[in-house]
């Protein structure tokens, strides 16, 4: 690889470190049974670490081992383990930069980016540092042999995840080289079929050429009774894979399932309610049997447990990683309700109904009737996973979700967390000032939008079974886009991410998204943040907010291009995909209301140029239009013309992908990477445990964690 690429693949130094506080909230919880529980959920999320790390590379579960042996033999005292081992103080720094990247991280590919990233201390220094004990030498013989070990940059398309075929890194496909996307796709049509569902699979080509599909679970043998199809376990492929065979395989992650499985019914014992109960038996039996049905059982009676003090929800969630977008990467949340914030959330809900009807799309592609949803604002105990969203909605099961409802949440305590004089490349002096002050509050209502407005809204037009329609299948509802009769919609079996495929993920941030950039420019919904008084004021403090929220998608957008990879053309990450495909939505809005301003010609002066006097006039209509096909191909399952528009708004052409992409680089800030704390257990007393927002802090959090 060029020395130049490379530089780029270098983990961050520093990386920025920050802490997630708590304890103010912790220490209300006076109730023992509720700190009980949120202790017995947050090793239930924190056990799923190794899956984790197994799920994003080979090399990624040995390189934990090792930086969890080398604290265990200096007893976290790191400048000793450098003396005796004779690495030098800068070699001993780039060292704890990258283990608490990595473990930020929870893993070696970022979390945010999809992409690997490699030490900045020596191969030789490492190797001396790891020569203190047999156990850790070991250890490090075992990181830098397997897989792609710490340092193996030769082929770029291994620096990023994807699918095996096209050279990328992948897990979720183990063993498999040589598998297709069409035999992943074959594969996954079967199982639609017989009504399994993925999330908590893996699949694996054999020697033969046959499948074997590898499901998360506690048991190898989990009984026929416990299982989603029964006694099914060897079905023939057909098609282009006619004469092989695709064969059930559990027990993948078998230990740290069934130790899971065990800490979610120690955690039921502790549980608040009957919905709580209900709730962690299903999980106990999805975890401990492999049953996605159990997991959707668990999901439906935790929508209905509303308003607990305690929140929590984990399992096989998110889909972004695999490159087929259908798997899900293992997570874990626990946090704690900010009864404060809550309330404006609360208000938001009750608005509602009278803020859907403002969307570009009218009432035939929106549910007949919207599901009040709980949305609270948390403040995160404990996030097991590669990454810490701002923002959940959940779940992520359409039938749930239009059928009986959803959950949204807003993390406060992330939100809030940075680095003292961070700083804000791209934007003017000019706008420092109203971008510092307001960035917080107008990503705070950005995140509320776009979780409950977003994600919440839509209906999907669907063959229910076969001859039942949800809408009038005689008369079908005209498109906006086309003004035209719809002429598709989802087949029985058929779900939003098995017909959207790969671009589901990204294509649904975008249109959450484009749902907070245009209920944004609404004052009524800034005023139930605080902020105005509900008249249309560009000049208050509403419109700084406003302007905030537009300057921070467009920055956004642009800075999004440290996540395409100019070798293979992709992106790397489906929130960035998205916002890249906003800007270039402000950028065409006309008449100057965005431009990339700049003076020299290696851009180095770049900065970005926003009117708020237009975004009433250009923006939002600007952002509307984008909204309607994106949300009109949505529901209509029209993926021909969703992809071909969404492929073609989000391609980087030569001036992007150089030019401007090279300055993207040169200022890029290091992400942030949070240390939480633990819970300890004392008899029947629960008592938090926090670090220092350090290098030595985070690996420390780890260690003691580590179960």
């Amino acid at each position: 690889m060029d020395e130049n690429v490379k530089q780029h693949y270098l983990a961050d130094s520093p990386p920025t470190v920050v802490r997630l506080e708590i304890k103010p909230h912790f220490d209300s919880l006076k109730d023992e049974s509720l700190r009980r529980y949120a202790h017995y959920m947050s090793k239930a999320a924190f056990q799923g670490t190794r899956v984790t790390l197994r799920q994003v590379s080979p090399e990624s579960e040995p390189i934990y081992d090792l930086i969890i042996a080398l604290h265990q033999a200096c007893n976290g005292d790191w400048n000793s383990l450098a003396q005796k081992t004779q690495v030098s103080d800068e070699h001993l720094r780039f060292f704890l930069e990258y283990a608490a990247q990595f473990l930020g991280n929870c893993g070696n590919y970022k979390g945010f980016g999809d992409s690997k990233f490699i030490p900045r201390i020596p191969a030789s220094a490492l190797e001396s540092l790891a020569s203190i004990t047999a156990e850790t030498k070991a250890a490090f013989q075992k990181a830098n042999s397997t897989g792609g070990g710490f340092y193996e940059t030769k082929e770029q398309s291994m620096m990023h995840l994807g699918y095996p075929v096209e050279g990328h890194m992948t897990t979720y496909y183990p063993d498999s080289p040589t598998i297709t996307k069409d035999e992943i796709t074959a594969i996954g049509d079967l199982m639609e079929k017989k009504g399994l569902a993925l999330e908590n699979t893996r699949i694996r080509k054999t020697a033969s050429g046959d499948f074997e599909l590898l499901i998360a679970s506690g048991v190898s043998k989990p009984p026929a009774r416990d299982r989603d199809l029964g006694e099914e376990s060897t079905f023939a492929l057909e098609g282009s894979l006619k004469g092989k065979s695709l064969h059930l395989v559990f027990g993948d992650y078998k230990e740290e399932m069934a130790k899971i499985a065990h800490s979610i019914k120690q955690a039921e014992l502790n549980a608040a309610n009957d919905n709580q109960k209900r709730m962690l038996e299903a999980y106990a039996r999805s975890f401990g049997a492999g049953s996605i049905e159990a997991f959707k059982e668990s999901q439906r009676v935790w929508v209905k447990d509303q308003k607990p003090v305690l929140e929590t929800n984990l399992g096989f969630v998110e889909t972004y990683r695999d490159p087929h977008g259908v798997r899900g990467e293992w997570e874990g949340l626990i946090a704690l309700v900010n009864m404060e914030r809550t309330r404006a959330f609360g208000a938001l809900v009750d608005s509602a109904e009278s803020m859907i009807p403002k969307l570009p799309w009218g009432t035939d592609f929106e549910k007949d009737k919207f599901l009040s949803p709980d949305f609270t604002s948390l403040e995160v105990l404990s996030f097991a996973g590669s990454g810490i969203p701002a923002g959940i909605n959940l779940p992520n099961y359409d039938d749930i979700r239009q059928n009986l409802g959803f959950k949204n949440v807003s993390l406060g305590n992330v939100l809030s967390a940075k680095a003292p004089n961070e700083p804000i490349p791209f934007i003017s002096e000019e706008d420092q000032e109203v971008y510092r002050r307001c960035r917080d509050p107008a990503f705070e209502v950005q995140v509320g939008i776009h979780e409950l407005l977003g994600h919440g809204t839509g209906k999907l037009l669907q063959e229910t079974e076969p001859g039942k329609y949800n809408f009038d299948v005689s008369n079908p509802p005209v498109s906006p886009v086309t003004n035209k009769p719809v002429t598709s919609w989802y087949k029985p079996g058929q779900t939003w991410s098995s017909v959207f495929g790969a671009i589901a993920g990204s294509y649904e941030e975008c249109r959450a998204e484009c749902v907070a950039m245009v209920l944004g420019c609404d004052f009524e919904i800034l005023k139930i943040f605080g902020f105005g008084d509900g008249t249309q004021d560009m000049a208050g403090e509403a419109g700084d907010v406003l302007f905030a929220a537009y300057l921070q998608m467009a920055r956004a957008g642009l800075v999004a291009l440290e996540f395409w990879d100019p070798k293979t053309k992709k992106w790397g990450q489906a929130h960035m995909q998205a916002r890249y495909s906003i800007l270039r939505t402000f950028l065409s809005a006309g008449d100057d209301f965005v431009k990339l301003s700049y003076t020299k010609d290696d851009l180095s002066d770049l900065e970005i140029k926003l009117d708020r006097s237009k975004i009433l006039t250009h923006g939002r209509p600007a952002v509307e239009k984008y909204l309607q096909k994106l949300h009109v191909y949505k529901s209509t399952a029209d993926v021909q013309a969703g992809k071909a528009m969404y492929d073609e708004i989000t391609s980087v052409d030569s001036w992007w992908g150089t030019q401007v992409r090279e300055v993207v680089m040169k200022n890029k800030v290091p992400r942030k990477v949070f240390v939480q704390a633990n819970t300890v257990l004392d008899g029947e007393k629960v008592i938090l445990k926090e670090y220092e927002p350090t290098l030595e802090g985070i690996i420390q959090s780890y260690v003691e964690r580590n179960v």
